[in-house]
């Protein structure tokens, strides 16, 4: 039996001026929008084309089929919530252990459900295209951030703080998806984001050793 060649997944080419990126832009758009409306198996480069307003033809300058426009979107949307998290990391370096982790645990619940249909959408999605190449990418942009903030902490550290870092890092993401699953109600979301926060918070305290203040 013949082995069917896998499709191409990776953009034929990358925008460059204005103008292209503007078009690249109106077409993840519309390729958000399309997929909310008819879901990943009813979605085609037609519907997404007429939605943004551009010709087949100009679509396939960029992406080849539809797997490949999936992928890109979703590297985006990895892209945008690691970008959150790395800057939520970088704006809390050297603070006390319970804010940091407040902060790094709210960037990450909230990148993920200011959009919820969308995100729902794109968990979907994301079966119809192999991205484990993507979100293991994610994840380690996410964990070595967290490695990075938590070895930043005045009153506490942690051995190894890798581990603690990633126990963290799964947590999150693994609680989060099932939060964007199972809810859509903003209070519903925002209590999630506090529990998490709480949690993260219990965990590094029992995690932590205690780091030494000055002496007298």
């Amino acid at each position: 039996m013949p082995v069917r060649p896998r499709p191409a997944l990776k953009p034929r080419k990358t925008p460059r001026q204005a103008r292209s990126t503007a078009t690249v832009d109106a077409i993840f758009e519309a390729f958000v929008q399309v997929l909310r409306s008819h879901g990943p198996r009813r979605l085609t480069t037609t519907r997404v084309a007429e939605r943004a307003g551009v010709s087949v033809g100009t679509m396939y300058q960029y992406f080849p089929n539809k797997q490949a426009l999936l992928r890109a979107v979703i590297e985006r949307y990895l892209g945008e919530v690691a970008d959150a998290v790395e800057e939520a990391c970088r704006g809390h370096m050297g603070r006390p252990v319970a804010v940091a982790s407040d902060a790094l645990v709210s960037a990450y619940v909230l990148a993920k459900t200011k959009d919820v249909e969308t995100s729902r959408a794109l968990y979907l999605a994301a079966a119809e295209v192999e991205v484990t190449e993507l979100v293991n990418a994610t994840f380690a942009r996410l964990h070595e951030a967290t490695v990075r903030l938590l070895s930043s902490t005045p009153d506490a550290r942690f051995e190894p703080v890798e581990e603690v870092a990633f126990f963290v890092i799964s947590a999150v993401t693994g609680a989060t998806r099932v939060a964007v699953e199972t809810k859509s109600d903003r209070d519903a979301l925002d209590q999630f984001r506090l529990g998490m926060a709480a949690m993260c918070r219990a965990f590094l305290r029992d995690a932590a050793i205690v780091r030494a203040g000055p002496a007298d």
